[in-house]
């Protein structure tokens, strides 16, 4: 199979869908690997690393997406690239189609085969494809917070560890997932204190017995929510319903009992964000203020550490890639069925049922997809 790789565009995204190392793997199966020029820059890898393991360099996104069988990216396609996708091409990417019409029809009307690594599964429902990228921004959403805080960004001033003789910051976690947890254990490594809302008493267990001490668990429900948010210096939301917009948990009329100066980080934004009144921002304007609220927003965190996310993210997708390549997406989905749940977009159908409620689209059965 003839497999592209082109540079992200996206705003300061600089992360690339294929290592040089992942590159070498997929040609030792005999593939051809075209990489955009310049497409590993951001992570330190320049051209003639590819050419050493065994890629064609190419000048531009239009020969990879005019070219090549199988796309594999990272970040969800720009207008420009969905323009250039066809029909019986494989894209391989993440693309969190649930809060994004646009590019979900973008997709239908590309008829190119679109698998999300949001979506694939694995034992236990758990998403694979999607944990290092969470544990990545969980871990992140506490600088970006600690810096939100800063007086100078308009936040109430207020370090995260405080001192001695001076209270630290508050710090609360909505959802105990993987962002959740690494968040908490960014926050409580800081010496926030730090407060873990989820609903599922089995995750509450489990992040209480990790934590102990150094962090509280509360049951999120409205009243305790609320009251939680109320005392919060920071606030992160980490909410996930797999392939589903995020259910919105903080209301813009919450937003009137909060400290001035305090601030929300939403890591749930791809999904549509988890606070009424989140909207995407880049990591040029980040932040926004809502009633004397400091808003983070931005939708592609990770991009910032694209060496870290990289090779974290490649770690996890290879493996799924090099079967598509070997076997053909159809074969690959028969054998393995928590790579099917990946499966987005077909011969312009939506095929995951999440995405089709939430847009209000028709489904087509992953069975028929497959058949």
């Amino acid at each position: 199979m003839r497999i592209g790789c082109p540079r992200e565009i996206k705003n300061r995204e600089y992360r690339v869908g294929l290592t040089p190392e992942s590159t070498k793997e997929l040609v030792s199966h005999g593939h051809e690997v075209w990489i955009e020029s310049g497409a590993g820059l951001g992570i330190g890898a320049g051209d003639d690393q590819y050419r050493a393991c065994g890629a064609r360099i190419v000048p531009d996104a239009a020969t990879v997406f005019g070219e090549c069988e199988m796309v594999v990216k990272v970040k969800e396609p720009q207008p420009d690239e969905l323009a250039m996708l066809r029909k019986g091409q494989i894209l391989y990417t993440y693309l969190h189609l649930a809060p994004d019409p646009e590019q979900t029809r973008g997709l239908i009307n590309s008829g190119a085969t679109a698998i999300a690594y949001e979506t694939v599964t694995g034992p236990g429902r758990t998403l694979p494809l999607l944990k290092p990228m969470s544990q990545v921004a969980g871990r992140m959403s506490v600088h970006a917070g600690a810096n939100a805080l800063e007086k100078a960004h308009g936040g109430r001033g207020v370090l995260i560890g405080g001192v001695p003789g001076v209270l630290p910051a508050n710090v609360v976690v909505i959802g105990g997932g993987v962002v959740g947890f690494n968040a908490a254990q960014m926050s409580a490594g800081m010496g926030g204190r730090t407060t873990i809302l989820d609903r599922n008493p089995e995750v509450l267990e489990r992040v209480g017995t990790h934590f102990e001490s150094r962090a509280s668990t509360r049951f999120s429900n409205k009243a305790n929510l609320e009251e939680a948010v109320s005392e919060a210096d920071l606030v992160i939301g980490a909410v996930l319903i797999p392939g589903a917009a995020a259910p919105r948990l903080v209301t813009r009329e919450m937003l009137k009992i909060m400290k001035p100066g305090a601030v929300l980080v939403d890591v749930a934004i791809d999904q549509g964000g988890c606070f009424e009144t989140s909207h995407p921002t880049t990591h040029d304007d980040p932040t926004f203020i809502v009633d004397g609220i400091v808003h983070y927003c931005v939708a592609n965190m990770p991009g910032a550490v694209s060496r870290t996310s990289t090779y974290a993210l490649n770690n996890v997708t290879l493996p799924h890639a090099l079967r598509i390549a070997d076997l053909g997406w159809r074969a690959a989905m028969r054998s393995d069925p928590h790579l099917a749940q990946g499966l987005n977009v077909h011969a312009g159908k939506v095929t995951y049922p999440a995405v089709a409620k939430e847009l209000g689209l028709d489904l087509l059965p992953l069975e028929e997809a497959l058949a």
